[in-house]
Parts: C-alpha cells; structure tokens; sequence
C-alpha cells in the first residue's frame, strides 16, 4: 500500500531539521533522546493537573497523587492533554510505538504469549531504534518489552521457555530482534515488581531483588555516567524505558515501595476514588491504594534520571519524553478490566515533551495516536527524512517546536480491539477477531463491537465528553444520527487509510462509509 504520508512526513523532515541548527545555519549536535513509559498509567494519574496553569486545560479532576518530579517537569515540558492509545494494550501499544505502524501492520495485534504466534514484532521493518542507530546513536533498551513471541530460547536452559507455565508470557529477545538497540538490558513480561529479572547484552540473567523500577532508573544512571565504559560518549543516545508499574499487580507491599504506600494507606477510598464513574464497593477498590503508591515510585524514579542528566550536564541536549502504554480503569466504568476499552481511562495516556530552549513549556489538545509518536520523535531530533516509507503515523514535530505551525491538526483518534480468532489443534491462535473499532474526537467518543460470528453491530458507546467527561451517560444511536454520521464519515476514512480489516472486510458499511 502506498503511505499516504510519504510527502507529508519528508516534508516535514525538512522543517523539523531547523530545530537542531545553529544561528550561524550550521549542523548542532543531535539530541540525545530518554522515552520512559511506564505500563498501565493514566494521564489523570499525575498530580499537576489539579495545579494553577493545567487545571483549566482539562475537564476532568487529577487523581490526588504525589508526583512532585512530574509537576516539576510539566512546568519546562509540552504536555498533551490528549494523548491516545490507540490500541490500549500493552503489546500492541509497543508495536505501534516502535515500527510506527497500527497493529494490523507492526505484526503486534495481539498482547503476546506462547499461544499467540500470530502476535510479534515484525523483524522485516525497521523500527525506531533501527533508524536512531543508522543515524549514529548508541541505543539502549531498558526494562519491559513484551513485543516477541515467545519461542523455546532460553539462554540458560536451551529449548526450554524462560519460564515454565502454559502460555509462556515472558520472552528472552535475541540480539537479531533487538532492532538497532547495541545495549540491552531487557525481558518480555513479568509481574514480581520486587523480584525483577532482566537479560543483559550478553544474554546473561540478571536479578536485583529491587523494586523494578528503582532498579531501572539505577541502571540508566549507570548508562548515562557511562560507568564500565558501556556507551560510546562521542555519539548521541535513544534511550528506552519500559517500567511495568503501576501495571498489576498492585495488592500488597510486594507490589510498591512501603514509604509511597504510607502516602495513602491511611486516607478513605472515597478521597481516592474521587472519581464519579468510580465503584468503590468493588473488591478491587482497596488496590488504588497500591496504584497510586507505585505512581508515585515510577515519579521517584524518573526524577533519579532527571537529576543525573542534570548533574552530568546532559540535560539542555536531550529530549526527554514520559508517556505510557495505556491506561488504567481502577474500578471506573464499573469494570474490572483496567484496559482495552475506548474509555478515557484506557485510551488516555500521559505525554510530556522536554527539549530546552527547543520546545516551549505548554499544555496542547494535539489528539495524538500512538503510530505518530514515532516519526515524532524522530522528527524532534531532525531525523524527519529517514522515516521509513511504511510508516503509518504523522510527524507533528513541527506543531511541538511551534504551536501555529500551518498543519492541518488530526481530527481524531482510532480506537482497536482485537481478540483471539481461529485455533490450531494445538490451540495456537492463527488469525485474530477484530471485535471493535471506534472514533474518539476532541468532543466525541464512538465504539462499535462486533458479534464474532455474523460481524453484526452488538453493542455501541457513544459519549459527548464534552458534556460527560466521565463517560456516564451512553447516548443512543437513534437519537443522534447526525453526530453518528460524521464520526462514521472520519473513521472510515482512516480504517481505509491504514487498511484495517474492518475496511478489507467492509465490516458495518450499512454505517460506515469505506
């Protein structure tokens, strides 16, 4: 399929280069560039949005959290109020996140395990991490990836998984599938937050017996004091951060830090789940305690990084960016379900942007999608030109460096799920079931689901956010056509423009026109 992209993306490779010149027109040194992503965290987790100069910019209350790095860093960052996860899931997030591409092409539609081999990272394309090494970074990947397929490869048991229950989760990444990453220090998924393990470069396990992402940030700090000689120092790095908390499983002290747990072990629920759509008679009510604690730790975390790119002199060079996969319900919407859904909850997702003297400090409305982050980024760093052709996303490096640049904005966001199609005899899955597509706007949000068997309409959400910014009242479809009509217009155009299979299939076109 040809990238409808392709001209848009090299010309704004172009202007977004302009951010990385002298004044004299000569070449700067590249940006070096820090992407940490915790799992599972909401962008109403993050206590500067209830603050003077963010309180305004959203419609929603913050949850009451302590994160003082993050409000720190929001006040020198561009922050997206409306950043989305597409797809919000962890593995497909991560696809989308590093190939550029929405999950019927990252080889990622599906969050991966043993029995999915339809679901990895495709190793034909080239990934974020491919580009910024062609480009002369040194890139390190630290922490979660959860994008293989995991295969019988243990470096310490040859043939055997690297852990021994049926599906395998957790996955050892080889160095062929390291895509451009020269350092690694990594592991697939695993949900012991203080029984972390990791393969180095070398394909050595490590375990630190160290809350997970204390120990990451202690071992970024080691990278960027390049202790041991690990990086090269006459070149820039990219480097990648994938913290599992606040992700599940938060129950216990063996989930979070004890010293962020005394925050909130003591306050009524209902000061913590202040949120109207939130069920605080739920068994799961009692984990936001453990939730917010691990928010807070990932905040200590990202500080301990901050605070030594200062102290080594690399912060006024370097692109820092915190974002995440997808969000986190915590008993809102009266589910259990922390994800997977078109709920804000879900789909909303932190992305703040620090680059001195490069990008002002501002809250923006940019609807975002997750397959944009990477030609972004590259394009932060002036690297607009070597976005590969097969990228889906948009580079709105320009709209971060100038906020009136003469861009023609999105006007939404696509929301996917995808579930678990056809089974060999062996139970492996061999197609995956496109059960929902939906249209999220800066005032609407839109979700068909879909019956596996016939693909007809079995279910519909639909809410004005702009009236119902917690999404409590689902609007009938009958009564509002014309509001149905249009967003049906804007999302099959893009479900056409990715060839989704919904488009392929022409899924719903008696509502959807192709």
């Amino acid at each position: 399929m040809i990238n409808r992209f392709s001209l848009f993306l090299g010309g704004l490779g172009l202007f977004a280069l302009q951010g990385c010149k002298t004044q004299q027109g000569e070449q700067a040194q590249l940006p070096n560039v820090i992407y940490v992503f915790p799992d599972q965290y909401r962008n109403q987790a993050m206590e500067f949005w209830g603050q003077d100069g963010f309180r305004d910019k959203v419609n929603f209350r913050n949850d009451p959290v302590h994160t003082p790095n993050l409000n720190n860093f929001a006040r020198e960052a561009l922050v997206l109020s409306s950043a989305q996860s597409n797809c919000p899931l962890s593995s497909p997030h991560r696809g989308m996140l590093l190939t550029g591409m929405y999950p019927n092409k990252s080889g990622v539609p599906l969050n991966c395990n043993s029995s999915r081999p339809i679901s990895s990272l495709r190793d034909d394309v080239d990934c974020i991490g491919d580009v910024f090494s062609k480009s002369g970074y040194d890139c390190a990947y630290f922490g979660k990836l959860h994008a293989d397929f995991p295969t019988p490869n243990d470096p310490q048991r040859p043939g055997q998984y690297v852990e021994d229950r049926v599906p395998a989760w957790d996955a050892y990444t080889p160095k062929e599938r390291r895509h451009g990453f020269n350092y690694w220090y990594s592991y697939g998924t695993f949900d012991e937050h203080k029984n972390p393990h990791y393969w180095d470069t070398e394909g050595e396990r490590h375990e630190p017996k160290e809350w997970s992402p204390l120990h990451e940030s202690g071992m970024v700090v080691s990278y960027l004091k390049n202790e041991g000689n690990v990086r090269d120092p006459k070149k820039p790095f990219f480097i990648m951060v994938g913290m599992n908390p606040p992700h599940s499983p938060y129950r216990s002290l063996n989930d979070c830090m004890e010293e962020d747990f005394n925050l909130y072990k003591d306050q009524p629920l209902d000061s913590l789940l202040i949120r109207p759509n939130a069920d605080k008679k739920r068994e799961k009510a009692e984990s936001v305690r453990y939730y917010f604690a691990s928010v807070t730790g990932v905040d200590r975390a990202f500080g301990q990084i901050l605070e030594t790119l200062k102290a080594q002199g690399l912060d006024k060079n370097t692109i820092v960016i915190f974002a995440s996969d997808h969000g986190e319900t915590m008993c809102s919407q009266f589910t259990d379900d922390p994800k997977n859904s078109p709920y804000s909850e879900s789909m909303n997702i932190p992305f703040l942007v620090r680059y001195p003297g490069h990008i002002q400090p501002r809250v923006d409305n940019l609807l975002m999608s997750a397959p944009d982050i990477m030609p972004t980024v590259l394009g932060l760093c002036g690297l607009g030109d070597s976005i590969p052709t097969n990228v889906q996303g948009r580079n709105w490096a320009p709209l971060f460096f100038d906020e009136k640049a003469e861009i023609e904005r999105p006007g939404g966001a696509l929301y996917i799920q995808n579930l678990d199609g056809e089974k060999d005899a062996e139970g492996k899955v061999q197609t995956y079931f496109p059960s929902s597509r939906g249209y999220k706007t800066a005032r609407y949000t839109l979700a068909f689901y879909i019956d596996k068997k016939d693909h007809k309409l079995k279910k519909s959400l639909l809410f004005d956010d702009e009236k119902n910014p917690y999404q409590m009242n689902n609007l009938p479809l009958e009564e509002n056509q014309e509001i149905v009509a249009e967003l049906c217009r804007e999302m099959g155009k893009e479900l056409k423009a990715i060839d989704d299979p919904w488009y392929k299939e022409r899924i719903l076109s008696d509502m959807i026109p192709y």
